[in-house]
């Protein structure tokens, strides 16, 4: 609780937090709409494949020209100013760079700039969960052997539901599950980019009006991006992820405690221990009261009936037996509260969340039948779906990470909501990243602990 203190003793001292950003797209826009206000902090360089997207996206969030018209990055690190550029490489290059955030959401890209950054001795902090689910425990392990952080993105939930699992467990209460709202119903999983503005209610009209992503927001409408995120947290927090994947229980506040408590006793988990997400939809579509479809939660259970008694003289929302609790943040304003990432591995030399070992996994899943031949086109395409599920269970099966779905050709069929294998497609290119990825799973296959090295 001291992070801005720690940043002002530097700022006096003549030595700001000196950063590099990887995409100006909605999430960088958001951490540059912060960063221009925080004394202390510098952005030496911002590099986008799309210099003039760059720049736009630094007017938009109000940003005087005259701050981001370095020419070098040497310049920048000696006016204060920033360099525009394209070149992600020549970040990590950049001596006096101490931190490197990571936001393209393009996972193969992004586990490139993190091995890069690691590599040259630097804090990475990895906005992009769809790299970290695919690698993650791999980069982490290579951050730790280079002594810097690798960490989650603070305001995107994954960090923020690892601060509540940290939180519960550092209190001493019997951790019963994780996870976040989310505006879902069973028949938007098989959403296309063709289908997807009709789950938002928005007209031709508005949708062209504005710069929206077909692929992203489906990705986030089809489930995907839920599973890409809890298997994330499964991974940071030692948390499972169910055996058939996310079951999406409707659930409001009052509700928490009840629903994400085990089978056994009056809930909807299989068992103790694992994520999911509360549904702000019921499956026909209403509304659910007081829903959390911007938050995060944890369910915990209490030690004794001391503890009991407790949660019922503090107010906490509980099960009707008294014995489970719920806590939760209602919002999360992902790139406006990142700075507290960077600052925390800068400053105090630890993550906001971070992969510890392959525990779940987010694989690819037929949207329809798929035959021979046809192309997989990756995250919120027309293809296939991310399901999170053990990663025991994807070893087993071969599962395809949603990471490597993208442009690859089938082998052979794959029937509508079957898993799809390694087996079942040619992988031709990004074989670098491939090969890291088997690291990781033989790694996994024998370990015990199943920790990534």
């Amino acid at each position: 609780m001291n992070l801005h203190t720690l940043l002002a003793q530097r700022a006096a001292g003549g030595r700001p937090v000196r950063v590099g950003l990887i995409g100006a797209g909605k999430f960088g826009s958001m951490i540059l709409a912060q960063a221009q206000r925080i004394d202390g902090l510098h952005v030496v360089g911002i590099a986008d494949l799309d210099v003039g997207r760059a720049r736009a996206s630094l007017a938009r969030v109000g940003w005087p020209q005259e701050r981001y018209s370095a020419a070098s990055l040497g310049e920048a690190v000696k006016t204060g100013r920033t360099c525009v550029l394209d070149d992600a490489k020549a970040l990590a290059a950049c001596e006096e760079i101490e931190c490197i955030i990571e936001a393209t959401g393009h996972p193969i890209a992004g586990i490139r700039h993190g091995l890069a950054a690691i590599e040259a001795g630097k804090h990475v902090v990895m906005v992009n969960v769809e790299a970290d689910v695919l690698c993650g425990p791999v980069l982490a392990e290579r951050a730790r052997r280079k002594g810097v952080v690798y960490s989650m993105a603070y305001g995107d939930q994954p960090a923020i539901i690892c601060e509540l699992v940290d939180w519960a467990r550092a209190c001493g209460f019997e951790l019963t599950s994780a996870g976040k709202g989310m505006n879902f119903e069973p028949r938007y999983r098989y959403s296309t980019p063709d289908t997807v503005w009709g789950f938002f209610g928005w007209s031709e009209e508005e949708v062209a009006k504005g710069d929206f992503n077909p692929k992203m927001y489906n990705s986030f409408t089809d489930g995907t991006k839920a599973a890409i995120e809890m298997a994330a947290v499964a991974n940071a927090t030692g948390l499972d992820c169910p055996d058939d994947g996310l079951a999406f229980p409707p659930a409001g506040l009052h509700d928490l405690a009840r629903v994400f408590r085990p089978v056994a006793d009056g809930g909807r988990l299989p068992k103790s221990g694992l994520v999911d997400i509360a549904a702000s939809q019921e499956p026909d579509g209403r509304e659910v009261f007081n829903n959390i479809r911007y938050g995060v939660f944890v369910t915990f259970k209490a030690t004794s009936d001391y503890t009991k008694a407790c949660f019922h003289q503090y107010g906490l929302l509980t099960d009707p037996s008294g014995q489970y609790a719920s806590m939760w943040r209602p919002f999360h304003m992902i790139g406006l509260e990142t700075s507290i990432s960077v600052l925390s591995a800068v400053l105090r030399n630890e993550p906001t969340g971070c992969s510890k070992e392959f525990r779940g996994d987010a694989v690819a899943t037929a949207k329809r039948d798929l035959k021979p031949g046809e192309m997989l086109d990756g995250e919120g395409g027309y293809a296939v779906w991310a399901n999170a599920i053990p990663a025991t269970r994807s070893l087993a099966l071969g599962g395809l990470p949603i990471g490597l779905a993208h442009q690859v050709k089938l082998k052979r069929a794959v029937a509508r909501d079957q898993i799809v294998s390694f087996d079942d497609v040619e992988l031709t290119g990004d074989l670098d990243v491939v090969a890291l990825r088997k690291q990781m799973e033989e790694t996994a296959r024998s370990s015990p602990a199943r920790t990534a090295a």
